[in-house]
């Protein structure tokens, strides 16, 4: 039996650059974009010092979409992801690495407003999702009010959102 092991990754910092979406030959959408974290402390002699880390994002398929979308340069984020190391060769012949997270999920805060979370995220990207279910309310007259009701219902089920304040770091 193999013994359990966990690679997880979670990150709050800021976008360095705006998200670049690109497809595969395949056609999978792939995007990738920068996030830098900072670290201050206080040296012995009461100096602060400041450590910036720059941490390169890959995200695969319906979520490099969102990205693409919900994400900009100079946004705060938090991220969860796993960390993965690649090795290649490059057109010089020389061999490279690279370290990158690949995403999870995500949340955006912006503007002084509240955080954007995945879930909502994704109801911006997709078509106005009131108007959807007010549609197939009115295409669905052989419901009876009861079955309408609770279809309401499923249709209105919402993710917990998270709020940055809960965030305990």
């Amino acid at each position: 039996m193999a013994s359990r092991s966990l690679n997880k990754v979670i990150l709050v910092g800021n976008l360095t650059r705006d998200p670049e979406l690109k497809y595969t030959p395949s056609g999978a959408p792939v995007c990738t974009f920068g996030l830098a974290t900072n670290r201050s402390w206080t040296t012995q002699d009461g100096q602060i010092k400041e450590e910036v880390q720059y941490h390169r994002i890959t995200a695969w398929h319906k979520l490099a979409e969102l990205c693409s979308k919900l994400l900009a340069k100079g946004r705060k984020v938090y991220l969860e992801g796993r960390i993965a190391y690649r090795s290649f060769t490059g057109k010089d012949g020389q061999q490279r690495s690279i370290t990158e997270i690949i995403l999870d999920d995500f949340i955006v805060f912006g503007d002084g407003k509240r955080p954007v979370t995945l879930e909502e995220g994704k109801e911006e990207v997709q078509a106005a999702p009131k108007e959807v279910s007010e549609v197939e309310e009115k295409e669905a007259p052989s419901l009876g009010d009861e079955d309408k009701t609770s279809a309401k219902k499923r249709r209105g089920k919402t993710e917990e959102k998270i709020n940055p304040d809960d965030i305990p770091f």
